[in-house]
């Protein structure tokens, strides 16, 4: 069982919900899925390994600095494959 990350709510009304997740080195976000289109900015490098329905997984690199936008419906688990600390800020438009 791989430990949670920290996600600290930063804004939520009724446009947006902004919030910042914080990953030890193998902690991992859990099954989700998204409810609304989101943006992700990644405030440090996020080496995640992205666990995908039906068992497939990929890696992928957000240099920090840098984002991705996803549309509502993706359903995945977060994992921080790297050896240091990941964090990223996620914007869901309402």
């Amino acid at each position: 069982m791989r430990p949670a990350c920290t996600a600290t709510m930063m804004i939520d009304d009724a446009r947006v919900r902004v919030t910042r997740f914080d990953f030890a080195p193998g902690a991992e976000t859990g099954w989700h899925r998204h409810g609304f289109d989101y943006v992700i900015t990644a405030v440090t490098d996020c080496e995640m390994l992205i666990e995908e329905p039906g068992g497939g997984t990929r890696q992928v690199l957000v240099p920090a600095g840098t984002a991705y936008r996803r549309s509502e419906g993706v359903e995945h688990n977060v994992v921080n494959a790297g050896a240091g600390r990941m964090s990223f800020v996620e914007v869901e438009l309402k």
